[in-house]
Order: C-alpha cells, then sequence, then structure tokens
C-alpha cells in the first residue's frame, strides 16, 4: 500500500528575473513569497500558503511558462507505476521526482512528500 495527494502548484516562468516573477504572483494571490533555504532550488520561490491549501511556487524554467501539479507520495515508485497502468509516460527524473506526462499531453511530477501534514486527506492505494 501507497499513498498520494495534490500537493503544489507550480507557476513556470520563462523569465530572466525570476524575483520579479515571484513578486507579480505574491502580489496577485497576497501571499508573501520566500527564497527557498537549500542553494539547489534557488530556482524557485514559494508562495507562503495557510496550513491546508496546495503549496503554490513559482519556477524559473527555460521551456515556455506553463503551470504544472505535483502529486505528492510516499512511494515514489509505486505511484509512478500506478500513473503509468492509468496510460501517463514518464518523461524525465530531476533531482529526487519524476515528470511525467498524461495521455493527453499535459505534464505533471510526482514527487516526496512535500506538506508536514502528509497523509492527512492522501489517497490510500494498493
Amino acid at each position: 500500500m501507497h499513498r498520494s495527494r495534490l500537493s503544489t502548484v507550480i507557476i513556470d516562468c520563462q523569465t530572466e528575473d525570476l524575483d520579479r516573477a515571484a513578486e507579480f504572483w505574491s502580489k496577485a494571490l497576497n501571499r508573501p513569497a520566500r527564497t527557498p533555504k537549500d542553494p539547489a532550488d534557488s530556482n524557485y520561490r514559494e508562495l507562503q500558503t495557510p496550513a491546508g491549501e496546495l503549496v503554490v511556487a513559482v519556477q524559473q524554467v527555460d521551456h515556455p511558462s506553463r503551470v504544472h501539479i505535483d502529486i505528492e507520495t510516499d512511494d515514489l515508485d509505486a505511484e509512478v507505476a500506478r500513473l503509468e497502468k492509468l496510460g501517463a509516460k514518464r518523461v524525465a527524473f530531476v533531482k529526487r521526482w519524476w515528470v511525467m506526462q498524461a495521455p493527453t499531453g499535459q505534464r505533471f511530477c510526482v514527487v516526496r512528500p512535500q506538506r508536514a501534514d502528509f497523509p492527512g486527506g492522501a489517497n490510500e492505494w494498493p
């Protein structure tokens, strides 16, 4: 058995000025932006959201701007396999997560737990 749930909305921004992009989204959504503590995540700015609300992050990317979701799970391999059975395809393993593509073309990521309240509200899978 493993668990998973919708975790994060990522606003991908093709920009040279991540802080300016984060400032826009911070003001648009009325959520203060913060820089991650881990230097390996310097291409992200997380917007502070209330407990129990989805995480929202702004990410600096090289591809065209878009929005994608993250699914968090306590068993990366099992969740990726479950999604593949539904028709998703693996695109790439990046750092600690899988980028996948839905049968209809949308990209999304399967990540390890991101929120302190995981597994609250998570689906359980056999």
